[in-house]
């Protein structure tokens, strides 16, 4: 057997790990390979451990990247980022590489990452296994659909795959949320831009339905939208809300002190969030008072130009908002359904208003074609994500409910995101699980790929039973 040494593994106790919402801690020993050869003598030598998941930021909100009792693979020194494609914009990368750093790189040379989702703080490896996507998919689709090749280091071998070579494995992975095996390399094409700016136009909306027809309207007009919505808001003014759509301002429109800062990267974060907030900090009405003040503050205003970092990844300014919710934490509920069931966004509203749970960020967004895998969360229709405080008596029993609905149309809640779903209804919303075990079966026969998000849905075990 190989030593600690041999396989350039940096030392590391058991620790305690949890997701972006501290919702459901687990131990496990974490190790940091620092090649590929070392995330497969780990993979060869996992069988006697409980389990091996990888794991990126930990940018997943619950326990995707948790494994309890066994190896967790932490892949941030898989971090080599090879030349840009002059004529393609491809590039090869390691797994562990951030989008932020490739952001940040391709962007010197007029470069930007094809899907962004709504933080920097994801490494390229997470953000194929949750096949993320960004405000950009109903015109350019999900995260996985600009990776042309993937390097999977599996307890049965190194595979590669894309959606020519062995397609069934690469979408597999695009969504499987690791339990294929461990992304080491990929192959991403990245977008040509000529600045660092966006072209933005604001909507203020009075209500739910004239927000989500106006997003059906700025869909064929813009690369990118986005919608918050007000949860406080009731009666006629049931979710009011901000719309912004945007694409890439041409060299030529930034001016005056923008163009000396025309492909200027992101600002380095420099803020954070006292670790102790007060319990009541979050509530009804504070929350109620802060989307009064932030409706108010968004005008409607046509063609500003804006930097990328305040349009993509606002949240990121604040290195770890999550700590604002205190000790118990929260949840995130993203939900997909297709067009025909819009009405589930305005009665979740509803609904939340009745089990009086706070919402302190919710971000409706539509959906075009989703990606070939099984997994993969997308779907054509419409797509809202909240952040709920844990805590209100009567929110995990609406969530529950919400599920079932959720499930009877035919929709998903999204794996990355998830904390607390069912295994019944976690099966009625991913039926093509089958298709997954049969790859997931032909390159790891021993189940030594595990997590908790795993062992809570019952994707370790034959999807038969």
């Amino acid at each position: 057997m190989r030593t600690k040494h041999d396989r350039g593994d940096k030392a590391s106790d058991q620790r305690l790990l949890f997701g972006w919402g501290r919702t459901s801690p687990t131990l496990a020993r974490v190790l940091e390979p620092d090649s590929a050869g070392a995330v497969d003598a780990w993979l060869h030598d996992a069988g006697s451990a409980q389990g091996l998941i990888a794991r990126g930021l930990g940018r997943s909100y619950g326990d995707a990247a948790q494994c309890a009792g066994g190896l967790v693979l932490e892949t941030s020194r898989l971090d080599a980022i090879g030349p840009i494609d002059a004529t393609s914009g491809e590039v090869e990368v390691g797994a562990g590489v951030s989008l932020d750093r490739l952001l940040r790189t391709g962007l010197r040379e007029g470069w930007f990452i094809p899907v962004s989702p709504g933080t920097r703080q994801v490494t390229v490896g997470g953000a194929i296994a949750a096949d993320v996507h960004g405000k950009n998919h109903h015109r350019d689709g999900s995260f996985c659909r600009h990776v042309s090749a993937i390097t999977l280091s599996t307890p049965t071998g190194v595979h590669e795959a894309g959606p020519e070579a062995d397609p069934e494995l690469f979408w597999a992975s695009a969504g499987g949320m690791g339990l294929t095996g461990v992304v080491t390399r990929a192959r991403v094409t990245m977008r040509r831009v000529e600045s660092a700016w966006m072209r933005v136009d604001t909507e203020r909306h009075g209500d739910i339905d004239s927000l989500m027809s106006a997003l059906e309207r700025v869909d064929t007009e813009h690369r990118y939208s986005v919608a918050w919505v007000d949860c406080s808001a009731r009666g006629r003014r049931l979710g009011r809300g901000i719309l912004d759509a945007g694409d890439h301002a041409p060299a030529d429109e930034v001016t005056g002190r923008r163009a000396a800062r025309l492909l200027e990267p992101p600002p380095e974060r420099t803020l954070s969030v006292p670790p102790l907030v007060p319990r009541f900090a979050i509530n009804p009405l504070s929350v109620a008072a802060f989307n009064e003040a932030w409706f108010r503050k968004s005008p409607s205003r046509p063609g500003q130009l804006r930097h990328l970092s305040g349009f993509f990844h606002p949240l990121d300014a604040l290195a770890n908002w999550n700590v604002v919710f205190g000790s118990r934490g929260f949840v995130q509920y993203q939900f997909a359904v297709d067009h025909a069931h819009r009405d589930l966004v305005p009665r979740t509203l509803e609904l939340l208003q009745r089990a009086k749970s706070p919402v302190t960020l919710a971000v409706l967004k539509r959906f075009g074609p989703g990606d070939p895998g099984p997994l993969s969360f997308p779907m054509p229709g419409w797509t809202l994500a909240l952040d709920l405080p844990v805590g209100p008596p009567a929110l995990p029993e609406t969530l529950r409910g919400l599920d079932e609905t959720v499930a009877s149309v035919g929709g998903r809640v999204y794996l990355a995101k998830d904390a607390r779903l069912g295994r019944d209804v976690f099966r009625t919303m991913y039926p093509r699980l089958a298709e997954f075990e049969a790859v997931r079966r032909r390159v790891d026969p021993e189940g030594v790929l595990a997590s908790d998000l795993a062992r809570r849905l019952g994707i370790c075990e034959d999807s038969s039973r």
